[in-house]
């Protein structure tokens, strides 16, 4: 297909998306526990995918930890999707040895389809307390940035 039909199509598929009511998505994290949507009603969320051989994705770890030790107990849920192929101990050795102390899923086809097309590392998915979709980020996100989306909405 060519790049350019890909690539409005993925935009149009993101467009429709926001505002409307997100599926709900079903994962489970690196320790077997089940993440759903539905779980965090009330809190805002946020999806990061990334990988540990992504440079931005490493320079914006720090930003998601501080992002979610300064909500974790109130208003918003910070779940990473590791991109990373097959094996569940390196990602693990590797969200403990970054402080990664929120929820860490490994990715595949599944999560990608639950939750949105992901064309570059990192991209993130931001969803509102009611579980609508509200936002997608290409690229890094800072603890600044998504504050400054919450505050907007």
């Amino acid at each position: 297909m060519n790049p350019v039909i890909r690539i409005l199509l993925a935009v149009t598929t993101l467009l429709l998306a926001l505002g409307a009511e997100a599926n709900e998505f079903t994962l489970e994290d690196i320790h077997g526990k089940t993440l759903r949507l539905t779980d965090y009603r009330g809190k805002w969320v946020l999806v990061n995918f990334w990988a540990t051989w992504c440079p931005p994705c490493l320079d914006e770890i720090p930003e998601l930890v501080s992002l979610y030790e300064a909500h974790k107990d109130g208003d918003l849920q910070v779940i990473g999707i590791a991109m990373d192929s097959g094996d569940r101990a390196k990602v693990a050795r590797f969200s403990l040895a970054h402080g990664m102390i929120y929820p860490v899923v490994m990715g595949d086809s599944q999560s990608r389809l639950q939750i949105g097309p992901v064309d570059v590392l990192p991209a993130s998915y931001l969803y509102n307390p009611k579980g609508e979709l509200v936002n997608y980020q290409a690229g890094k996100v800072t603890r600044a940035s998504v504050e400054a989306l919450i505050r907007k909405q």
